[in-house]
């Protein structure tokens, strides 16, 4: 009987945490440089609830980027071997990556900001150009076979292909377009885009 209420307290603790990771990822997401009031605000926690799950800014942001490796790295990677068919795992990493949500805008962002220190010991920018380097790999393919346009270089395919994500997140956010269309579009506009 004694480990149910200890069980309790954990798991509260836990959802906390997650409550707080959650709102930061949102508000860091439109603005990076947002307080952390905003973030306690958002979470609907007090700001000294916030700094006793987190000792200041740069924790926050750490545990931030390791929620989301977790939650869209497994949909990213499941997408990759979904099919031996380029074209397939090139729309199911679509899917994958607007099924993150605001995660993957978040994430995106981090790693392409101008101050972003990208390197090798940094277990985020690890995962990050592995998963790179299989997008690449998959357009290569898709080069190869003259699925793609001549006309289109990979960067510009990458470019298209997050924004894509990205435009297709806020439209889900704002309620713009309905939820069943969203992922219709979305590759309808990328496949045209890059004459696929």
């Amino acid at each position: 009987m004694r480990n149910k209420p200890y069980l309790a307290t954990v798991m509260n603790v836990q959802d906390t945490q997650q409550k707080i990771i959650e709102a930061a990822i949102l508000v860091f997401n439109e603005d990076p440089s947002s307080p952390l009031e905003k973030v306690a605000e958002k979470a609907l926690v007090t700001r000294r609830t916030l700094h006793r799950y987190f000792k200041d800014r740069n924790e926050l942001v750490q545990l931030c980027e390791q929620d989301i490796r977790r939650n869209c790295r497994k949909g990213i990677l499941a997408a990759m071997n979904s099919s031996s068919d380029a074209l397939k795992q090139l729309e199911h990493m679509l899917y994958a990556g607007i099924d993150c949500g605001v995660k993957y805008s978040f994430f995106y962002k981090m790693h392409n900001m101008h101050d972003h220190q990208h390197h090798k010991a940094n277990e985020a920018c690890v995962e990050y150009d592995e998963i790179d380097a299989c997008y690449k790999n998959i357009i290569k393919q898709l080069q190869q076979k003259r699925k793609i346009s001549k006309h289109v270089t990979l960067e510009w395919v990458k470019i298209l292909y997050n924004s894509i994500i990205i435009g297709t997140i806020n439209a889900q956010v704002n309620h713009l377009v309905e939820r069943k269309e969203l992922k219709n579009f979305a590759w309808f506009s990328f496949s045209k885009g890059i004459g696929a």
